[in-house]
């Protein structure tokens, strides 16, 4: 039934098995895995709605409300490209000769009445000659007026690009003529004829007179007194442009450019370039000859509120909350799943039955990073794929390498957690109160201070050492780019401003300490064992550990074992010899064994196991018997690694359950009081799990698996494929003892494993056990004296935390047993009758039990005959009504009730 042996399970074996348990658990599982999967896509799906209907309702209103050709304030669709302009000033207002500005080169003020004057542009700087240069070739000669024609009729100003061309104020979006001319552009050259118009469209000459400056006061001077204040009479006398040319020479070009800032219509953007482009492309022309320039074929204007519509995107404004609860949420699945394992003990189980902890961690992480990944990927990628900008925008790979640092520490993190819990409820409302808690801090604190040029930064950064916070952050950053630089590239990360950098560090940093750590806390607070690792894991067994034993016993006067019983004191001689010899074919070796827990809250100590001393050789079944606190669970539990020797220690297979634990339970079997099992797993895939966990496969692990199913009557009728959760409570039993016989295990604990059997299946599991036991030691605790007595071939009765008395069941009935029990029935007025034929059989004999008219007696077997009974029965017949007697031998329960006795009796005496 066990299967064969084929040596402990390597690293790979016990992960292959774990991760194969894993998979069927969650393929039970899978439509709340799928769920948590989509759950992300949904989010993004209820965004993208949202952002659908708001931008289809802002522009259902807007063109409503808003005609972009007659509102300028109104957003515009598609922005057209305008040609680049200079600005002019009105005809009315062009510099002309004045007493407040007495310049000789300025045109007579007469050319305001003919609508002739010139644009006049000042020029000044360091170096004059250069100067003179740049003002002979910064206006062109002529424009071709067919040109003109063709390119206002198609809006495509791009063949304009080579002429200067200027308006007193930026031309209305439609291009439509206003009082200033046609289109209100002018075409601006070095010379114009009288009244001369360019082409059909009138488009009119406007000649532009570049002037020299000898300093850039007086320029300033000049152009501050045509400004309307400035001007003592009240008159405009404006200058088209001016340039400060600074130290400009053949090698460095540098220039200072003055521009009218009273224009008001929201379009300087359409003026100003024109200045810088008419400084440049003189001064290349000067360096370079007459035919080079920089064409600046157009420019485009935004109007704000067309700015503010583009840019309105749901995700970025709502994203840094939303989406760290949607981050967040992964927390409680992974710790609501570790923890689970740990109040339900599955750890231990499996632990116990050889799973080391470095499998169970690689395959454990690794299953809550790919769960975490796709969760993570279908994130991004749903957000992407339904137009988000703060998916789109932002650089993939900025966001992968933010997201997966995360993901590992929030499973870290997840790790350490459940060595803090032992409650799956409990840890599951704290982790959404975190969840939740740490989504409205971020956003109404944490995000204040890292808005806030007040608050240190470096108090930021220390508040960031919580993931949550640094989560936050890492999202802020990505809405922020979205809104203000259109998506955050790697460069970015270089910016002072960027908390993305140093969140990426704080988390990459973290996420090796808290997975160290959580390490660090498994191995001591242990999830799933008790015992402390005070050697190597990988260390193996020393041939010298029999008889060399480290000095860590426990020695305390007030510790006081009775040993009085002659066999207590033979088991000890025995383990003493065993322990000095080189090899034995004992099993187990318990050498001084004791556990004391500590007293709390006023309460005293309490002695669990004192002084126990047993040998146990292979292919025996030894009963651990005694009443209820009598340290039989606290022995037990020791012995499987549970809890940890107070003092002495005991060697299994010749390992030290001290230092040796992993190695010893590769080659162990337990059948835990409680059935430890996974609810969704059926019978045959517990049991195909921890065949693997025994190093059995192909074959032999189906071999193994049918014959433990049919052995313990768990094939037939489709149980054997029904979930563990549907079991009876019998049907549970009976699978936890077959778990704990699978892959021939050495050493095979029990603890009452027929518990809540009905008679058939309780003889059946006997008949197992039996056959069991030929080629292993087991160790069986059971409250069924007829059990006992039964399968095992010692007893050890425990009273009191001591082993009492040690033996096979027919020596211990014959040195507990020397009598009869005599019951007989009668009516009670007949009771004092009968205590005195019983007196008169056996003077010894002791009456243990009345009530009722029913009596027992213990009637020694040295004074009397079974044949003498029998006629004092007979004669008693006759003188009263006698309802029933009986004669009995001692049985165990009989021994059980005299050994207690005795032992409490001894202990109230000492």
């Amino acid at each position: 039934m066990a299967g064969p042996s084929h040596g402990p399970a390597n690293f790979w074996t016990q992960a292959n098995a774990l991760l194969r348990k894993n998979l069927t658990f969650q393929k039970r599982n899978m439509k709340t895995n799928i769920f948590l999967i989509c759950y992300p896509a949904l989010l993004c799906i209820l965004i993208a709605v949202l952002q659908h209907y708001y931008n289809k309702m802002v522009h259902n209103e807007t063109a409503k409300e808003c005609d972009p050709k007659t509102n300028s304030s109104c957003p515009i669709p598609q922005i057209p490209a305008f040609p680049p302009l200079l600005q002019l000033p009105h005809y009315s207002y062009s510099a002309v000769r004045t007493d407040f500005l007495p310049f000789n080169d300025l045109p007579d003020e007469s050319c305001r009445r003919n609508r002739s004057c010139p644009a006049t542009i000042l020029l000044t700087g360091d170096n004059q000659s250069l100067g003179e240069i740049l003002a002979g070739t910064m206006i062109t000669n002529s424009l071709n007026t067919s040109q003109v024609t063709a390119s206002f009729e198609k809006h495509d100003f791009a063949s304009l690009a080579s002429n200067v061309l200027g308006s007193p104020r930026s031309p209305p979006q439609d291009l439509i003529s206003d009082g200033y001319g046609y289109y209100g552009i002018s075409n601006v050259q070095r010379q114009c004829t009288d009244n001369e118009s360019l082409s059909e469209i009138e488009m009119q000459c406007v000649k532009g007179l570049v002037l020299w400056r000898n300093d850039y006061t007086v320029v300033n001077d000049e152009l501050y007194k045509g400004y309307y204040e400035g001007n003592p009479d009240g008159k405009i006398n404006e200058i088209s442009a001016a340039f400060d040319f600074l130290n400009s020479n053949e090698e460095n070009f540098d220039v200072s450019i003055w521009y009218n800032s009273t224009l008001n219509d929201g379009d300087l953007l359409l003026n100003i370039p024109r200045s810088v482009n008419l400084a440049s492309n003189a001064y290349l022309r000067s360096q370079r000859g007459p035919g080079t320039q920089m064409l600046f074929e157009f420019v485009k204007g935004m109007h704000p509120e067309t700015n503010q519509v583009a840019h309105v995107d749901f995700a970025s404004y709502l994203g840094p909350l939303f989406f760290t609860w949607v981050v967040l949420q992964l927390f409680p699945v992974a710790l609501k799943s570790l923890v689970y394992e740990k109040q339900r003990k599955l750890r231990i189980m499996m632990k116990m039955h050889g799973l080391g902890d470095w499998p169970y961690w690689m395959i454990s992480y690794l299953y809550f990073l790919f769960v975490s990944s796709i969760y993570m990927l279908i994130f991004v990628a749903s957000g992407a794929l339904l137009g988000l900008q703060f998916f789109q925008l932002n650089d993939f790979g900025i966001q992968f390498v933010f997201y997966f640092i995360y993901i590992n520490l929030q499973i870290s993190f997840a790790f350490l957690g459940a060595t803090l819990f032992s409650n799956v409820k409990t840890a599951t409302v704290v982790a959404y109160i975190c969840v939740f808690g740490t989504g409205f801090l971020a956003r109404f604190l944490f995000q204040s201070f890292v808005e806030s040029n007040s608050f240190p930064k470096m108090w930021v950064m220390v508040m960031e050492i919580y993931p949550g916070f640094s989560l936050y952050r890492g999202i802020y950053e990505f809405a922020q780019y979205i809104i203000l630089e259109g998506g955050m590239r790697w460069e970015d990360l270089n910016d002072s401003e960027n908390g993305m950098k140093e969140v990426l560090i704080i988390m990459s940093l973290e996420w090796l300490v808290v997975l160290f750590a959580a390490y660090g806390m498994d191995v001591v607070v242990s999830l799933g064992s008790g015992v402390g690792r005070r050697q190597s894991q990988n260390s193996r067994m020393n041939p010298l550990s029999f008889f060399w034993k480290p000095n860590l016993q426990h020695k305390d006067s007030r510790l006081h074992v009775q040993m009085d019983n002659a066999d207590v004191i033979q088991e000890r001689e025995k383990v003493d010899q065993l322990l000095h010899e080189s090899s034995t074919s004992h099993a187990i070796v318990c050498d001084n064994l004791q556990k004391i827990y500590p007293g709390r809250d006023g309460n005293p100590e309490k002695l669990a196991v004192q002084g126990l001393y047993l040998a146990m050789p292979r292919a025996e079944c030894f009963g651990v018997l005694g009443p209820n606190g009598a340290g039989k669970t606290s022995f037990i539990s020791m012995m499987i690694g549970l809890i940890k020797p107070t003092s002495g220690t005991a060697f299994v297979q010749g390992l030290d359950i001290r230092t040796h634990m992993d190695q010893i339970y590769t080659s162990m079997g337990v059948c835990p009081q409680d059935d430890l099992l996974w609810e969704t797993l059926t019978g045959r895939e517990h049991l195909l799990f921890y065949g693997r966990l025994k190093n059995l496969r192909g074959s032999a692990l189906t071999q193994a698996v049918e014959e433990s199913l049919k052995s313990l009557n768990l094939f037939h009728g489709g149980v054997s494929d029904k979930q563990a959760g549907k079991y009876s409570g019998g049907m549970k039993r009976r699978l936890s003892v077959a778990i704990s016989l699978i892959g021939d295990p050495k050493v095979v604990y029990m603890d009452e494993p027929s518990t809540g059997l009905d008679p058939a299946s309780r003889n059946n599991l006997w008949s197992v056990v039996k056959k069991a036991k030929q080629d292993r030691a087991i160790i069986l605790t059971t409250h069924s004296m007829e059990e006992a007595e039964f399968l095992c071939d010692r007893l050890g009765f425990f009273v009191d935390g001591s082993l009492r008395c040690i033996g096979n069941p027919k020596e211990l009935k014959a040195r507990y047993g020397g009598s009869y029990v005599f019951t007989i029935t009668t009516s009670s007025d007949h009771e004092e009758e009968v205590e005195n034929m019983v007196q008169h059989l056996s003077p010894s004999a002791n009456k243990v039990y009345q009530l009722s008219g029913t009596q027992k007696f213990e009637i020694p077997k040295s004074e009397v005959r079974i044949a003498d009974v029998f006629q004092a029965v007979e004669t008693a017949k006759s003188k009263f009504t006698v309802f029933a007697w009986g004669l009995a031998d001692t049985n165990m329960e009989d021994v059980f009730i005299k050994v207690s006795r005795e032992a409490h009796q001894s202990n109230s005496l000492t």
